[in-house]
């Protein structure tokens, strides 16, 4: 079976607006400014497990309120502080941080609400309470401006795969497929779903393409059946290797809702060269909305 994967985008399922969506992750450093005239706001900060979190302030900090605060490690400084989780976690549940300041000047406090994501994170945070420098500002531009090219250069290629040829003559077009045409193999009973998961996996299939010059695509297609009471929505993966490190560039397809007691199938896919997505890599897919769980296979490899 042949794949060829595109990104639609559906409606939200009804009860959407009842959840809160899980935010956007900043790449980089995170860049927040805190204002006077609005004491009560919360900013939300993503947060994985097992990765640290450092808050840098331009104030000095009098003290850290941290509920639940034996689930990380701490370490206070008086312009910043530093965060590990350790503990359990639920993907998008919500951790309120409050910041309390030495000098009393408005805002006294600043709270931030760590959220937990099933894959990303935001490691650095920067949070100017005072007007910020110009030094500040040039970094945060170039960071902008090279965040910006990248998704530039991204929807370029985009653009050129889709305005291009389908199906096989798309793959030999763009030379991710050569005389050995695309190899799948079942890895269903290699792969294992870790527990705790209103999903079950009925049927796992990876498939890769090489072309004449080593380019190729590699894809994984997971058929799932929802035991939970309620539809759920894919809306992002990551795959991670043995070293934690993570693909890029991933395609979910298609980004349909599984209703209750039904099946469906999501495809993730991207480009790799032939010496590339080799190992045994852990397949993480996390739904729309915040608290809608996901699904976490170990045991994923590639032909």
């Amino acid at each position: 079976m042949i794949v060829l994967l595109g990104l639609t985008v559906l409606a939200a399922p009804a009860d959407a607006t009842e959840r809160a969506p899980l935010p956007t992750c900043e790449v980089g450093t995170r860049y927040i400014e805190l204002t006077a005239d609005a004491p009560g706001k919360a900013y939300e900060v993503c947060m994985r497990p097992e990765l640290s979190i450092s808050f840098f302030f331009d104030a000095k900090v009098a003290r850290v309120e941290l509920p639940g605060r034996q689930r990380f490690r701490v370490l206070e400084g008086e312009a910043g502080f530093g965060l590990l989780p350790v503990g359990e976690f639920r993907d998008g549940e919500r951790v309120p941080v409050t910041v309390y300041f030495e000098d009393g000047a408005a805002p006294v406090s600043a709270t931030f609400l760590l959220v937990v994501h099933p894959s990303r994170a935001e490691r650095q945070v920067m949070v100017s309470r005072q007007t910020r420098t110009l030094a500040s500002y040039r970094q945060g531009e170039q960071q902008a401006r090279a965040e910006a090219q990248q998704c530039r250069e991204e929807n370029a290629r985009l653009q050129s795969e889709c305005s291009g040829q389908g199906g096989l003559t798309g793959l030999i077009a763009h030379e991710w497929m050569g005389d050995k045409g695309i190899v799948a193999q079942v890895i269903t009973g290699n792969v294992t779903l870790r527990p705790g998961h209103v999903l079950d996996k009925r049927k796992v299939t990876s498939y890769r393409a090489v072309g004449p010059e080593g380019r190729g695509r590699v894809a994984v297609q997971v058929e799932l059946f929802n035991l939970g009471t309620v539809a759920w929505t894919p809306a992002g993966a990551a795959l991670v290797g043995a070293r934690h490190e993570e693909l890029a560039g991933l395609m979910v397809w298609p980004l349909e809702p599984i209703a209750p007691g039904r099946s469906g199938s999501i495809t993730v896919e991207l480009e790799a060269m032939k010496s590339e997505a080799r190992g045994t890599f852990t397949l993480k897919l996390w739904g729309a909305e915040s608290g809608a769980g996901g699904v976490v296979l170990d045991g994923v490899t590639f032909p």
